[in-house]
């Protein structure tokens, strides 16, 4: 483990690429170290490495595997709670009045008739005086084991680090899995969780479109009953679909599909994606896009997440990005107070 963290340091300070990554509740680290600082890109998802796509769906930066050393190594999970001072966790008054008024010009207009789900999201910006990339990505897989846990780095995309509770997409052969997350509270220590009709209906909403939107590339495929996901400090409502793909599918157009979901987006999803793109006042970049390996073991398998708790790093600077999906039962307070227990998960490993 200490020598594949200084490999990531030597790549880092060589200012070359790499992504070094924790599949959930996994006992090994895996990273991809470019030999070289070209900045590849994939138009249809056919190439094999790990791929870091953005939101809008304009950026599809790749790590080839063919272009790196891939490297794996072992690791212990120790797991460390590290504590906040209060001062950081509320956010400042600007902040919270622009979102709330954000989320109150959703309603509306899901009221209106306009949609029926949007997902609205907020940046939070804090100075580092001092910020290790490395070390950062080993607090994260410490404190998040059943997250995927990764640092991306290219000089010509930037540095990103997150925690991510929710997967895209997985394909082995032509198996194929995806999940329904929606529905957020505080997990404090409980076993049982109670959820609210605004919660089940923001879910459902998130399961119905999933499968309108996969199951003319599925054989056949089956829904499980909605239960409670621990990630970190918080809980989802989360259900599993699977199924099988036809023959001869094309990963680019199931990504295409499901990409972005009314988790990370709204629904239906261009008109929620135009009201965030006009709305938000910032550029998501490659926060609620998606990552991870594909086409390994001879193209069978792929494995994605969405990119959720995560945050970019420039200058010196955090850019952390959390959102919550605004239904017709939202109340902007409550609203606010759930991208700050989000924020929580990326604070407690920086401050």
């Amino acid at each position: 483990m200490i020598d594949f963290l200084n490999k990531a340091k030597h790549q880092f300070s060589e200012n070359l690429p790499f992504v070094i990554y924790k599949k959930p509740n996994e006992y090994e680290v895996i990273g991809y170290f470019q030999k070289n600082n070209l900045l590849f890109e994939t138009a249809d998802f056919s190439e094999k490495g790990f791929v870091f796509s953005s939101f809008d769906g304009s950026k599809n930066s790749l790590i080839p595997e063919s272009e790196s050393d891939r490297v794996v190594a072992d690791f212990e999970i120790d797991t460390v709670e590290n504590s906040i001072n209060s001062d950081y966790l509320a956010g400042d008054t600007s902040s919270k009045n622009n979102f709330k008024n954000l989320v109150k010009l959703g309603i509306d207009s899901i009221v209106a008739g306009a949609f029926k789900k949007v997902v609205l999201s907020r940046e939070e910006i804090i100075k580092l005086p001092e910020f290790d990339a490395v070390e950062t990505f080993r607090k994260v897989i410490q404190n998040y084991p059943s997250a995927f846990c990764y640092c991306w780095f290219h000089p010509k995309v930037g540095l990103w680090i997150g925690a991510s509770p929710e997967q895209l997409l997985k394909i082995d052969n032509q198996k194929m899995s995806t999940v329904s997350l929606a529905g957020t509270q505080k997990a404090d220590g409980n076993d049982v969780f109670k959820w609210g009709d605004k919660e089940k209906n923001e879910q459902q909403i998130v399961t119905n479109s999933i499968i309108e939107d996969v199951e003319n590339e599925l054989t056949e495929y089956k829904i499980s009953i909605p239960y409670s996901y621990i990630a970190g400090n918080l809980v989802h409502l989360k259900t599993d679909i699977e199924g099988v793909l036809k023959p001869n599918f094309k990963l680019n157009l199931i990504l295409e599909k499901l990409h972005p979901t009314p988790a990370v987006c709204g629904f239906p999803k261009e008109v929620a994606r135009d009201f965030i793109l006009k709305n938000e006042g910032y550029n998501r970049r490659f926060y609620s896009g998606f990552f991870g390996e594909i086409n390994l073991d001879n193209y069978s398998k792929t494995v994605l997440h969405v990119n959720l708790r995560c945050m970019q790093i420039e200058n010196k600077t955090a850019h952390l990005y959390i959102g919550c999906g605004i239904t017709q039962d939202s109340v902007p307070e409550m609203e606010w107070i759930e991208t700050v227990n989000k924020a929580v998960t990326m604070k407690k490993i920086i401050l």
